[in-house]
């Protein structure tokens, strides 16, 4: 008999026995290899996934943060201006203040130079009568000491009166 092939038994024996142990080292190397690298694919998988939605959810509060930013940065202005309102008004009130008190006290000083104006005139007053007493009592030494008579003793008051100056008088 001749062989097809030249496929003896023990060809067929050890083709069939290597087909069964290629089936079972295969079955046994996808539990022992496949299964870990799809368990390290899946993890991956699941990791890069992880990721992508934390990069979105990333992007979706830096979005959000630019926005609020952006809003803050247009109430700066407002603000700015509203600060800037504030501090001009309490220089207003400030100066009013200011300028109060400064009035008030100008009308005190002019009140105290007022008053020592008025002792002034007054203790020039008492000194003018004094010193017309004194010439009075002169005029009268004299009057008399040389029995002036009336005429004589109205020049003498118009000559003290014009020593004195009139201006004293109206005042």
């Amino acid at each position: 008999m001749e062989r097809l092939f030249n496929l003896d038994p023990q060809l067929i024996h050890d083709a069939v026995l290597l087909a069964l142990a290629v089936f079972v080292m295969f079955t046994f190397l996808s539990y022992l290899l496949f299964n870990p690298a799809r368990d390290f694919l899946k993890k991956r998988q699941d990791k890069i996934k992880n990721d992508l939605d934390t990069a979105a959810a990333d992007k979706a509060d830096a979005r959000k943060l630019k926005e609020d930013y952006n809003a803050k940065i247009q109430n700066i202005n407002a603000e700015a201006e509203e600060i800037l309102v504030q501090a001009r008004q309490k220089a207003l009130d400030n100066e009013a203040k200011i300028i109060a008190e400064a009035k008030e006290e100008a009308a005190r000083i002019l009140s105290r130079a007022n008053a020592q104006v008025e002792l002034e005139r007054k203790a020039a007053a008492d000194d003018m009568k004094k010193e017309m007493i004194a010439l009075a009592s002169l005029m009268a030494e004299k009057a008399v000491a040389g029995a002036v008579d009336a005429k004589v003793q109205d020049t003498m008051v118009e000559s003290t009166l014009k020593e004195i100056g009139e201006d004293t008088w109206r005042k």
